[in-house]
């Protein structure tokens, strides 16, 4: 085996198993779907405060996206065979990640951010699976989606197909995949005639309203002004997973910091080096 090549390998398997042993397909499920893919922000419903209701985790979310091309609702994605996916085959749950339709042939609605799933390692996708077929079922139904347009998702530049294990042993590209598969660019991509503009990948702009108010995404691009060319790396760490700006602003949801704040150092190191390479942008 080529010398390079070998290291590589030996890299990914390090990453992949860790200092303590073999990490299972749930562990690495559970790590992904309550960290950086932060699926409880849209599945699981809140309680008073808008604190996560963690008995009926990943039951169906609090809010309804109502979008002039469809309304819905964040799916129950336990394995609750009536209101869930306990009845979709391992096959149907991935096309639905990353193709965007369920087994019936309905599209999932673009808030679904599977243009952006379509990245996944196909380890990764089989990990996220198998966590989700792990936890409880609960009992939650949700009323179906309403669509008023077809509608459809678009990948981000670099995103548009699976990327390997031994992609992810660099860092800025690690950095990327893990940027993709935890969909930063979704809300931090200005949007034009109701697309993302990926010329501007990174410019922020949109606006969320919510129970906090309303919040607009940050320019997370290189700009050293308009974006995080100025701030140090603990900054932009700190910005993720704790949601303090570097000024000491409190930052405004719905980024997931909590849930970021599950994300391994050397993953958090990761997504800083790739966001240092977005080009700047106003």
């Amino acid at each position: 085996m080529h010398f390079r090549l070998m290291v590589a390998v030996l890299a990914a398997l390090v990453w992949l198993r860790g200092p303590t042993g073999a990490e299972t397909l749930v562990e690495r499920g559970d790590y992904l779907v309550n960290g950086i893919l932060t699926c409880g922000n849209c599945h699981t419903p809140r309680g008073p405060g808008g604190v996560f209701d963690n008995a009926k985790r990943l039951s169906g979310g609090p809010q309804v996206f109502d979008e002039p091309a469809f309304t819905v609702r964040g799916s129950n994605i336990t394995p609750h065979k009536e209101t869930g996916i306990g009845s979709w085959s391992a096959a149907e749950l991935k096309r639905a990640l990353q193709d965007g339709v369920r087994p019936n042939g309905v599209p999932l609605a673009p808030i679904m951010p599977s243009a952006y799933y379509k990245v996944f390692t196909p380890r990764d996708m089989d990990a996220v699976v198998a966590y989700l077929r792990s936890i409880p079922p609960v009992a939650n139904a949700v009323p179906a989606p309403v669509y008023k347009t077809t509608v459809t998702g678009v990948s981000p530049p670099g995103a548009d197909k699976p990327m390997g294990e031994a992609d992810l042993v660099e860092p800025v590209r690690r950095g990327f995949y893990l940027a993709t598969i935890g969909h930063c660019m979704e809300c931090h991509t200005p949007m034009s005639g109701g697309r993302h503009d990926f010329s501007r990948l990174g410019a922020g702009g949109q606006i969320f309203p919510g129970p906090w108010g309303t919040s607009t995404a940050r320019n997370i691009t290189s700009h050293p002004d308009k974006g995080l060319g100025s701030w140090s790396d603990e900054d932009i760490k700190k910005a993720i997973t704790q949601g303090i700006a570097r000024d000491g602003s409190r930052l405004k949801p719905p980024m997931g910091y909590g849930l970021y704040a599950r994300l391994k150092p050397d993953d958090l190191s990761a997504i800083v080096a790739y966001l240092r390479t977005v080009p700047a942008k106003e």
